[in-house]
This record gives structure tokens, C-alpha cells and sequence, in this order.
């Protein structure tokens, strides 16, 4: 184990170092090669939330780049592993792309924002979670009805916990920026990102029991939606729904808290 480390450490110094332009393209592809597993399993995670009409091949495609991008900025001075800094670049070059091309329908986007809005405001009254006969009978829709709207607005929950944190009306703040940061954060920015995460923190403990196992199973321990359908004894396309609600509730309770945020990001 401690052999394959050093391999790796020497492959990184040799094409940080080299001045040889075909040497270091060809340690560049070795170094793709050695992380291709990587893209095509964060584009298989992300491909689980997106419509048929977005190739499983073009995700990973994005994603090549963004690992293309994490093998030119990565420092190792940072003592950071590239896994962990690659993940986040794939994941982000792939984000990027799907943004740009919008493949989310202006309509779905109203119907995601009304279910969005009916959490925030039934739990702010409830004081918990609201069951889906709550949320139906808010909205004014049978059970069966909203089951459909949940399936209609997962996409719109695509970037998950990674995006759903709100700065502003017009700007928003990932997961990771509340758990990371530069060195020179200033003690007001440290403590507003610290009062985000309690914030999502709580949020999240304010969810059903399953849907907190959901949340552990999927971002935690990194399951597929498949592979936590078999641990929780229900269906994939169960997994995808709760995921979907889930999404839902924490952006409605964070929205109610939306001042906290405001300054996180200058």
C-alpha cells in the first residue's frame, strides 16, 4: 500500500516538475486514466436525477474536464488528497454544464417553488416535519397528485446539498463553503458560515427518521439510489422521491432563515 502511495506521490512530482512538454502530456493521461473511474462514477451519481434527454456519455465528458482542471490547479503544497480535490471539480464542471443548458421546463421550476413554499410554511406552523397529507391538502391536491409533482420536480433538487444554501436572493452557497474555506476568512465570515452549517444542521435533524437515513446512506456512505432502495427494503424510484422531498424541506426551512446566510459569500 505504502508502495502504490509512492507512485503516485512520484508520478504527481514528475509532472509537476517536468519541463518536458511530451512527457508531461503523457504523464497527464496517466493520470486521467488513473481517475476515469472517478468521472464516471460522479456522473453515474448525478445521472440518477437528470432526464433521459442528457447522455449519461456527455456528463461524463464534463467531468473529464473538471478533472482536466483538478490535475492543472492542484498544489501539492496543500496536502490535500486529489481525490478528495478532484471530486469537487468534477462534480462542479459537470453542475456547470447542466446549468448552462437549462434543461429544467420555466413550469416545473413554478411547481418545484410552490412545493418548495408549502414545506416552508407548514413546518414554520407545525413546528416538525409535515406528512404528505399535510403538504396535499395545503396545496390542494390528492396524495396521488403530489407523489407525480414530486416526480415531475426532482430534477430541480439535482444539485442537492451541495447548492442549497441561500445567500441572497440572487446568490447561494454550497455545503462545502460552510464546512471550508481560505486561511484568511475573517473571524465575521468564520462565524457566519459556522452559523449556516448549524443552521443546515438543524434542518436536517428535523427530518422523518427515514429521510435522515437517506441523507446518511446517500451522502455519507456514498450509496446509490439502487443500493439504498436494497438497505432500506423499498424501491430506486422510492429512494429518488424521499431524496426529492428532502431537497424540498431543507430549502424551505433555510429559506425562512435566508438572513443568516446574507454575507457568507462576498
Amino acid at each position: 500500500m505504502v508502495k502504490t502511495k509512492m507512485k503516485e506521490e512520484e508520478l504527481w512530482r514528475k509532472y509537476k516538475e517536468s519541463n518536458d512538454e511530451a512527457l508531461k502530456e503523457d504523464l497527464r493521461e496517466e493520470i486521467i486514466l488513473r481517475y476515469a473511474p472517478l468521472v464516471k462514477y460522479m456522473a453515474g451519481r448525478i445521472a440518477i436525477s437528470t432526464p433521459p434527454t442528457v447522455e449519461f456519455e456527455d456528463l461524463v465528458h464534463y467531468g473529464i474536464i473538471g478533472l482536466i482542471d483538478a490535475i492543472e490547479k492542484f498544489d501539492l503544497a496543500q496536502n490535500t488528497k486529489f481525490k478528495t480535490y478532484a471530486t469537487q471539480r468534477i462534480r462542479g464542471a459537470i453542475f456547470d454544464e447542466l446549468r448552462q443548458i437549462d434543461w429544467i421546463p420555466r413550469s416545473v421550476r413554478q411547481k418545484s417553488k410552490i412545493l418548495e413554499a408549502s414545506y416552508a410554511n407548514l413546518e414554520y406552523k407545525l413546528g416538525r416535519a409535515a406528512t404528505d397529507e399535510e403538504v396535499a391538502a395545503e396545496i390542494g391536491i390528492d396524495i396521488k397528485e403530489l407523489n407525480q409533482l414530486v416526480v415531475e420536480v426532482s430534477g430541480t433538487t439535482l444539485l442537492s446539498l451541495d447548492d442549497i444554501c441561500p445567500v441572497s436572493d440572487n446568490d447561494e452557497m454550497s455545503l462545502m463553503d460552510t464546512l471550508e474555506g481560505p486561511i484568511s476568512e475573517t473571524p465575521e465570515v468564520i462565524a457566519e458560515k459556522e452559523e449556516a452549517k448549524r443552521l443546515l444542521v438543524k434542518a436536517i435533524e428535523k427530518l422523518p427518521q427515514r429521510e435522515r437515513e437517506v441523507i446518511a446512506l446517500y451522502y455519507y456512505e456514498e450509496l446509490t439510489l439502487k443500493e439504498i432502495g436494497e438497505v432500506l427494503g423499498i424501491t430506486e424510484s422510492r429512494v429518488s422521491q424521499l431524496h426529492t422531498k428532502i431537497i424540498l424541506r431543507l430549502r424551505g426551512y433555510l429559506s425562512k432563515h435566508r438572513a443568516a446566510f446574507r454575507g457568507v459569500i462576498s
